[in-house]
């Protein structure tokens, strides 16, 4: 029983310090490894280089195609980024791997201390997420070395033998051995780990290492293929390619294992790195090599035939004919990324941008309507002041699931503040333009015109407040300053202009050029639009804070 609890308190140590290890990384990457990610997977190449040093920094194969779904099903990447950055994923993992066979475990509590001292003695968070990385960094070797002391004794256990031997004499089973206990404990890192300490203690050979190695690859899928229910086809897709990827490279090199030509190609690439060869590594870094000239020759192979995987999952899985309904629900709010602080606000602040496209769109079909009469412009005006509602309420939530029970620093808890009152404002500028319908609707009832002179005015005040919101959403997008002080000033202009016809209304009133009735619609349009103005300089004054807040 003691040895029992070794093993399974060695492999919660060893599972904590890769969740710990990941989630620090990934604090201190902030909005970086998004960008990575975006930025990165232009061509295969690029993809397969930005899913290695992601997974490679982030310790976790399974975090990075998570990821990957994420941003598929956000629309922020392509299928086909998504498959170089699952290729490189593949070879980012086996970082762990040769971690774990540099035998660091003597020096597990000193690195262990140097993480607490870190986490616990410094304010800055910087150094906090800094000693979480080390702390779990520590843990990990320090958990495997009292995994090793519950693993040695399975050796005695004449069920294990033959279950070993089973393995040794059919390659198949190991496989599915591998993908099985793999997809069980939802880390490949854990279990090559768990492996390169059975074959330490002598209890396991390297030839029946082998196959288990490329069940793990297999069984690791599963979490990808986890993530991908209940979103986009093309995130359903980039999932289901992840297990293709690893299904037959495994198939591929599974023959290649079993008449020797995968072993002698290790080796001999072993032999030609700098070094003192195969034969001078412990069986922990054999392992961990071999898992390595896995994924590198796998991805290798597969470079030539991105195109044919996109091709060949879109006709596995074909796309779907879209509803306009689509149009109501949310482009970026991907709730598989909420874990990720940084990047689900960074996406929240996307989907705010999606917003604001929404209510511009809405206000210029109000105003295409209010002068050309056409119901189709009353429709879309309607439809998109709709989707800004519905829109509104989904970042809210979102921005409050990203940011509860967290410990959420200076830093975010501005950002989600920004992000929450400009949806406000987004809102406004939604409800205003659906007023400006209102009283268009209520003039086409009631056979109200206003005169040539005040449709002239308003329309010189329209433009204004329209290019105002288009300005003010772009220096919010661009974080641009400059263009942020300008339609600062043009809300001087909008104020000055509403009084200037407010003025000319009631001189219009007094000649009987208007009726009261046209003037009572006329100055509730004016109000309108000078409130729009207003939101949009609360856009713009958002971004001004922003650069003060960020200089300080």
């Amino acid at each position: 029983m003691e040895l029992l609890f070794y093993c399974l308190g060695g492999l919660g140590m060893f599972l904590f310090s890769m969740k710990s290890m990941s989630e620090g990384l990934q604090a201190l990457a902030g909005d970086k490894l998004r960008d990575i990610l975006e930025k990165g997977t232009k061509t295969p190449i690029r993809g397969i280089l930005t899913g290695t040093l992601v997974t490679g920094l982030i310790q976790s194969s399974a975090a990075t195609t998570v990821l990957a779904i994420g941003l598929v099903n956000a629309r922020l990447m392509s299928l086909r980024q998504a498959i170089g950055v699952i290729m490189g994923a593949n070879i980012g993992t086996t970082v762990t791997a040769y971690l774990i066979g540099f035998k660091l475990s003597d020096y597990a509590l000193p690195i262990v201390f140097v993480g607490a001292f870190l986490l616990f003695f410094f304010k800055k968070e910087r150094f906090t997420n800094l000693g979480q990385v080390i702390l779990g960094f520590g843990l990990l070797f320090y958990g495997m070395d009292v995994m090793g002391q519950g693993l040695k004794p399975l050796a005695e256990f004449p069920q294990f033998t033959q279950l070993m031997l089973s393995v040794e004499n059919n390659a198949f089973l190991g496989i599915v051995v591998g993908a099985v206990l793999t997809a069980a404990i939802q880390s490949s890192s854990a279990m090559i780990g768990i492996m390169q300490e059975l074959a330490y203690q002598g209890v396991m050979s390297y030839t029946q290492v082998v196959p288990m190695l490329f069940g793990s690859n297999i069984g690791t899928t599963v979490t990808a293929l986890l993530a991908g229910l209940g979103t986009t086809v093309n995130a359903k897709r980039t999932s289901i390619v992840n297990l293709m990827f690893n299904m037959i490279g495994t198939l591929i090199f599974l023959p290649l294992f079993v008449c020797g030509i995968f072993p002698w190609w290790v080796e001999t690439v072993s032999n030609l790195l700098p070094g003192a060869g195969w034969e001078a590594m412990n069986v922990k870094m054999q392992i961990a090599q071999t898992h390595g000239m896995f994924n590198i020759t796998n991805t290798l192979l597969f470079i030539p035939f991105v195109g044919v995987l996109d091709r060949i999952v879109c006709k596995l899985i074909p796309d779907q004919v879209d509803d306009r309904d689509l149009m109501l629900q949310p482009k970026y709010l991907e709730k598989r990324l909420l874990g990720n602080m940084p990047m689900a606000l960074s996406n929240a602040s996307r989907e705010m941008l999606h917003m604001g496209r929404m209510a511009a769109e809405a206000l210029e079909y109000a105003v295409d309507y209010y002068f050309l009469h056409g119901d189709n412009d009353k429709e879309e005006a309607l439809r998109r002041e709709n989707i800004v509602d519905i829109l509104e309420q989904a970042i809210t939530q979102y921005v409050i699931d990203a940011t509860y029970g967290h410990d959420v620093n200076h830093t975010l808890s501005q950002r989600s503040h920004m992000i929450l009152q400009a949806v406000g404002d987004l809102e406004r500028v939604g409800d205003h333009a659906e007023n400006l319908v209102e009283l268009t609707d209520y003039c086409r009832e009631n056979k109200i015109k206003m005169s040539d002179e005040a449709n002239k005015k308003l329309s010189e005040m329209m433009h204004l407040v329209e290019k105002a919101l288009v300005d003010s959403l772009t220096s919010l997008r661009n974080n641009n300053v400059e263009l942020a002080k300008k339609v600062i000033e043009q809300d001087d202009i909008i104020d000055s202009m509403e009084n200037e016809l407010r003025k000319g209304h009631i001189t219009r009133l007094n000649a009987g050029a208007c009726s009261a009735a046209a003037g009572a619609v006329y100055l509730d349009i004016l109000s309108n639009l000078e409130r729009i103005g207003d939101h949009a300089v609360n856009l713009a004054q958002a971004v001004l804070e922003d650069q003060v807040k960020a200089k300080a």
